[in-house]
């Protein structure tokens, strides 16, 4: 059942996209050759913390740290620890905080020093590949046809999709109905309504858009290992259009 919020759980989602935002940002800042996944981590989880929030993600379904840090070909999912970043890495960080009882979710992919042509122009597609799936969120728009606004875009730029891992509602549970494809005929779903919270998260590969998952059970990687990007906002469908939840205050 897809759950609709009224403007009071909407204003303690703003709250917990807020904090997604900001700690994204504290991510940007620390993202350099040298660190490690861990003590990016670290200052995610502080960060949270700092503000009154928790971390979405610690022991989520088992989950051991309060980001997933994916690197190069990993997609999502990546645990952290003692990798360190190199110059010409690329790193896919998600975060959620969780304060209320309701949660924001947001992913961004980083370059670590200087990054090669093809790999900035893949950071530049998935990004780009986000707001054009944002642009459709809303009010008597199908679910799919911000499926298929990512896919088009996408697949125009001789990237992929990644089918086995999507976007999802969100409110009091960081997974809620319903699922958000990044790919899909238009016209299809249901019907978007004011009040709906989504997740929207293209997850684009390089190569193939086969994955799998790596024996930690978590950390998926690219079936051909080339690299992936990965971006992400918390939405709410307004009367006014979709309003981004985990943007920064004025950006």
């Amino acid at each position: 059942m897809i759950i609709i919020k009224t403007a009071r759980e909407l204003a303690y989602m703003r709250d917990a996209g807020e904090i997604t935002a900001e700690t994204l940002h504290e991510m940007e800042k620390a993202v350099k050759p040298g660190v490690t996944t861990a003590e990016l981590d670290a200052k995610a989880e502080d960060y949270i913390c700092s503000r009154g929030a928790a971390p979405s993600f610690k022991g989520y379904c088992g989950f051991p740290a309060s980001i997933c840090a994916s690197v190069n070909e990993q997609v999502v999912h990546g645990i952290p620890g003692i990798r360190k970043l190199r110059d010409g890495d690329i790193i896919s960080i998600d975060v959620g905080a969780v304060i209320n009882n309701f949660h924001g979710d947001a992913a961004i992919t980083l370059p670590v020093g200087e990054i090669d042509a093809e790999l900035a122009r893949l950071l530049a597609v998935t990004r780009r590949a986000l707001e054009i799936g944002i642009d459709q969120a809303c009010v008597g728009k199908r679910l799919f046809d911000i499926s298929h606004a990512i896919q088009q875009h996408v697949e125009s730029n001789d990237l992929s999709v990644v089918r086995q891992f999507v976007g999802h509602g969100i409110g009091k549970t960081m997974h809620e109905a319903p699922q958000v494809p990044n790919f899909g005929e238009p016209g299809r779903g249901p019907r978007l309504q004011a009040g709906m919270t989504l997740a929207i998260e293209p997850m684009v590969n390089a190569g193939t858009w086969e994955v799998e998952t790596e024996e930690d059970q978590w950390t998926v990687v690219t079936k051909d290992k080339k690299p992936s990007a990965h971006f992400e906002h918390t939405v709410a469908i307004t009367e006014k259009g979709p309003e981004i939840l985990t943007r920064l205050s004025g950006g």
